[in-house]
């Protein structure tokens, strides 16, 4: 999640902690917290490959966060000694470490892989059950620590502890929205005869009314769109291809094989000019997707691996208003050219 969400989960819960005990300092300290896994993005980790990769990784493993969280609370205990020196040591662990593990579980249920068993597994979760900013999310953690920091009522206490209940009931919301599409995806695909390898519904951009859903094939991908306000139970999309003939001289190349694991198979492989490229399709939409990476290049004497390096992706505005119209159940085209067979 972005973040702004991110650092008021953290206070929030720092307030719901030990609000009472140590007043404001607890939101900002839970601020604070809220935004240590997220420093891992200033690590070089030696290409753009990598760094797309292993972000999310140690920084958002539960186990870490648990095994540091006594120490941090040692050292928050100990600064704190002067101000708040009644409070027992584990109350400054269970905040430390609420705060802490919250981050990586709330990264979860967005679409990019976050390795949350590291070292006991790499495997990237992805619950796509959230867009990584969601406004309807974060505006009752916000609404709470604002009674909390400005109006300092003697209902703001409670106030942030409503607002924090609602946020994880969205979330709640936001997993049974998601079934019910890919459960509505799965019967439309079946009437039309269209089969598939794998399948999956991501929400629209800043909402969980509208959703996008990808259903993978062997040489392609179907992209449809549905919105929970449309008239009637149907999906269907537009095709589009996937070069994996492009990939075959350079199959076991690490990058290749590292951006097929990461995507669960949700990329897009193409030439463009002659550099091999592949994409993420889980992050935007067809013709606009927000991470693309050069993986080789095709030359003379065939596809020849090279060095990673990041693509230029521009990512395509204009279309933001159509998007706001098919969350709100208008049947327009948000394909950026027809479809194939």
């Amino acid at each position: 999640m972005d973040s702004v969400t991110q650092m008021a989960l953290g206070a929030s819960i720092g307030q719901v902690v030990l609000g009472r005990q140590i007043g404001r300092a607890a939101p900002l300290l839970g601020a604070v917290l809220g935004t240590l896994p997220d420093l891992d993005v200033v690590i070089p980790y030696g290409g753009a490959v990598e760094n797309f990769t292993y972000h999310r990784s140690f920084s958002h493993s539960v186990l870490v966060l648990t095994l540091v969280a006594p120490l941090i609370a040692w050292l928050i205990g100990l600064l704190m000694r002067h101000r708040a020196p009644d409070i027992a040591y584990g109350r400054w662990w269970l905040m430390t470490w609420l705060v802490l593990i919250t981050h990586p579980l709330l990264d979860g249920f967005t679409i990019y892989g976050t390795q949350l068993l590291w070292p006991l597994s790499e495997h990237p979760f992805s619950g796509s059950v959230i867009f990584i900013i969601d406004p309807l999310y974060t505006l009752p953690l916000l609404i709470g620590l604002w009674m909390v920091i400005f109006r300092r009522s003697e209902n703001a206490h409670r106030v942030n502890t409503i607002g924090l209940a609602c946020s994880t009931v969205y979330l709640a919301w936001a997993c049974a929205a998601k079934l019910n599409v890919e459960n509505i995806a799965r019967d439309s695909f079946a009437v039309q005869g269209v089969s598939y390898r794998q399948l999956v519904a991501t929400p629209m951009p800043f909402n969980t009314i509208g959703w996008r859903v990808i259903a993978r094939q062997s040489d392609g991908y179907i992209e449809a769109y549905y919105s929970l306000l449309d008239d009637r139970p149907w999906i269907s999309g537009d095709r589009y291809p996937s070069d994996e003939a492009l990939l075959e001289p350079i199959a076991d190349h690490w990058p290749v094989t590292r951006l097929q694991w990461f995507t669960h198979g949700f990329y897009k492989a193409e030439q463009i000019g002659s550099d091999v490229v592949i994409k993420d399709i889980r992050m935007g939409i067809e013709g606009s997707y927000v991470f693309g990476f050069k993986v080789a290049e095709v030359t003379d004497t065939g596809v020849q691996p090279v060095a990673n390096s990041n693509y230029p992706i521009q990512v395509d505005f204009e279309r933001l208003p159509l998007i706001a119209r098919r969350v709100l159940g208008e049947p327009v085209s948000l394909a950026p050219r027809q479809s194939i067979d």
